[in-house]
């Protein structure tokens, strides 16, 4: 969905010809970044990442949460949800999904025993979960919001920014994003103890580059910094960011307006006038009519989107959280007492909405004409199957 262009090439040119391809900590490329994204956002603190894996690891993390915790991950989301909470050391337990794709506040709450920390609702296919709902759950329950706000750049939930809601949140900068440096994320935060964890996670040195801080101690982790190239083209990306989101948002809006009447169910939207607007989803009546449609009009069924759906989520199923056993969550003593098993009916209901979702995507560059044929095949698709 993202955009590059001179201005990106120009960047990196700058970049290359400094010599300063290195972050070294103090000022530079994505130094600038991460000061216009906490602004952009509406939060104190944003770090830069290799990726939105080490982001989400980096923001559970900065959260306190590791062995003896259980973290509630939806069944609709990216593997790599799963797999940060695990990089915590702590345990993923899947719940189910409501007819936005997102966590059902429902089952979050549904499923809270004494080990719960956390949740992490994740904005699935740039589309908000219920942060109200959610928030007031964890607050009645005393417990930390994480947002996966990696498919939700961009977009927004009633007036605020995704990723800025929550205790802390991450974002994604992959090749499939809305805004992109090839790979890389951010993870961002407003509280000052959280960050000095998050600034631990991503970089092992990062007390020595921002001089030894007596309010925070140092402790071991993987590197997962960013590059000055990748920070330069960040800055050219968000200046982009909020002209391609109006567009699909306007356009998503369009086509839910003129297929109103055609039967088709659209999939519930927590914030229609703020989300990304990446993608247009309907709820067709079973499975079956998914598959029929799909012959019809190219779209996306969202319960085959493969390592998107729990059941896909292999090394969850084997329990196997690290490269030793010596290291692996599902192995120690303090998750003894954690609900370590995950079945693949477990969300029996959430794999029902999903095999009957379909997807169309939005796009920035699309013209009104083309739109137009879209909506006309969309009804076509409709009238020939419900």
């Amino acid at each position: 969905m993202y955009k590059i262009g001179q201005k990106e090439l120009d960047a990196i040119g700058e970049v290359l010809f400094s010599g300063k391809v290195f972050r070294y900590g103090v000022g530079g490329a994505c130094a600038n970044f991460e000061t216009r994204y906490a602004q952009y956002l509406g939060v104190k603190h944003v770090l830069m990442t290799s990726s939105g894996t080490t982001s989400l690891a980096a923001a559970l993390v900065s959260q306190n949460i590791g062995p003896g915790d259980e973290v509630l991950v939806p069944a609709c989301t990216y593997i790599a949800s799963a797999i940060a909470v695990l990089a915590a050391g702590a345990i993923p337990v899947v719940i189910d999904i409501d007819e936005s794709l997102t966590m059902s506040p429902a089952a979050a709450e549904a499923a809270i025993r004494p080990h719960t920390k956390a949740l992490l609702p994740v904005h699935m296919w740039g589309m908000p979960a219920d942060m109200d709902a959610l928030m007031a759950i964890a607050k009645r329950h005393n417990l930390k919001i994480i947002e996966d706000a990696c498919q939700g750049v961009g977009g927004g939930y009633r007036g605020r920014k995704l990723g800025s809601i929550g205790d802390a949140g991450a974002f994604s900068f992959n090749y499939y994003k809305n805004m992109t440096c090839g790979e890389g994320g951010a993870v961002v935060t407003s509280c000052d103890e959280a960050v000095i964890r998050m600034g631990c996670m991503i970089d092992c040195c990062r007390f020595y580059w921002d001089g030894r801080q007596a309010n925070g101690t140092p402790f071991v982790s993987s590197g997962a910094r960013a590059s000055e190239i990748e920070g330069a083209i960040m800055n050219c990306q968000l200046d982009r960011i909020d002209d391609m989101i109006t567009k699909m948002r306007n356009q998503k809006k369009r086509i839910l307006a003129e297929t109103a009447d055609t039967g088709l169910k659209p999939l519930k939207a927590n914030s229609l006038d703020y989300e990304c607007g990446t993608h247009v989803g309907f709820l067709l009546p079973s499975a079956e009519h998914a598959i029929e449609f799909q012959k019809i009009q190219s779209c996306t069924i969202a319960g085959k989107t493969g390592r998107h759906v729990y059941t896909e989520w292999d090394p969850i199923f084997a329990k196997q959280g690290a490269h030793h056993p010596t290291l692996n969550p599902y192995n120690l003593k303090e998750n003894a007492d954690c609900r370590r098993d995950l079945t693949k009916d477990q969300c029996a209901a959430s794999l029902e909405i999903l095999n009957r979702s379909i997807m169309v995507g939005t796009h920035p560059d699309r013209s009104e004409d083309d739109t137009s044929k879209l909506i006309e095949n969309l009804r076509r698709a409709a009238k020939q199957v419900l």
